[in-house]
């Protein structure tokens, strides 16, 4: 894992109410962290990401796994070490979003 995905695994997800799983492998893909639940996946993304090759590539990976009826959420790391509590209460939102009967 890189810095950003063991700083919000250890200090939020890790002891979530709503259990997440961490590096799940979804078809040929390894996924940062998985919520079977609320049917999301966060995807922490790197400056890579923002480059041509790696916007196309999260492209067609994120298309293949909604396929699958799962919303993914991408993240910048640079919100993971600038905005921490935001991004919690983000991910928060959305699962309880998710899981609203």
């Amino acid at each position: 894992m890189t810095k950003e995905e063991r700083h919000l695994w250890y200090d939020f997800l890790r002891f979530y109410p709503v259990r997440f799983l961490r590096q799940k492998v979804i078809d040929d893909f390894i996924v940062d962290f998985y919520c079977s639940k609320a049917k999301i996946i966060i995807e922490l993304d790197g400056s890579q990401h923002f480059e041509e090759k790696g916007l196309i590539k999260d492209k067609i990976r994120t298309q293949k796994i909604q396929k699958r009826d799962l919303t993914v959420i991408r993240i910048p790391n640079n919100l993971i070490n600038q905005n921490f509590k935001e991004v919690c209460e983000y991910i928060d939102f959305c699962v309880n979003e998710a899981t609203k009967q």
